[in-house]
């Protein structure tokens, strides 16, 4: 990544983190219910929940129509609430109309994409950024509402804006990392774990 060693600051975070393993998948639907558990919960707490969720269903795979006629008792006890069972019936109702199919999406373009799925009540710009960043592996997206990405970059760079500022600012720095910000950002997420205690 000649280009994200022209940035020092970057280039040391690099040389110190572990290299990046590939997370692709061709089945945004499952990533997308997965990423829909997952909203405002630790990783382990998400995994746990996610899990109970698909045992629920044969194959342990929620299938949109059987998803959809699932009882909500049933959700309940996997741990999902009463917001999060409207959302994920949300995205088995978009994935039952054929809109989630993988040569459609793969054929969009990141901004496009976004609008077309934040269409889906309960999925919001970070979450499809998440899905473009890492079932898709687009290798050019920065999540700038992402906490992580902001306590990394205040904490590498030396940054003490924070709203507007501190995003704009994000942006600034970010821009000599093109065409490379979504490898930039799984860095600067690694080396959150890494940094000294």
């Amino acid at each position: 990544m000649a280009v994200l060693a022209k940035d020092p600051v970057m280039a040391a975070i690099v040389k110190q983190c572990q290299p990046l393993k590939s997370s692709k998948s061709e089945d945004l639907y499952f990533k997308l219910l997965s990423a829909i558990v997952s909203q405002q919960l630790s990783t382990k707490v998400a995994a746990t929940i996610f899990r109970r969720f698909t045992e629920l269903f044969p194959e342990s795979y929620p299938h949109p129509h059987l998803l959809l006629e699932m009882e909500d008792e049933a959700l309940r006890s996997a741990g999902l609430s009463f917001q999060k069972i409207g959302y994920v019936r949300n995205v088995a109702a978009f994935a039952s109309k054929g809109n989630l199919d993988h040569a459609t999406i793969n054929a969009m373009p990141d901004e496009e994409l976004i609008q077309h799925l934040t269409q889906i009540k309960g999925v919001g710009r970070w979450t499809v950024e998440m899905l473009l960043m890492f079932a898709l592996e687009r290798p050019d997206v920065l999540p700038l509402d992402d906490l992580g990405i902001q306590n990394a970059m205040k904490r590498h760079y030396a940054l003490e804006e924070t709203g507007k500022a501190l995003k704009l600012r994000m942006q600034e720095l970010a821009e000599a990392w093109r065409p490379y910000r979504t490898i930039a950002s799984k860095y600067l997420w690694q080396s959150l774990d890494n940094m000294p205690k």
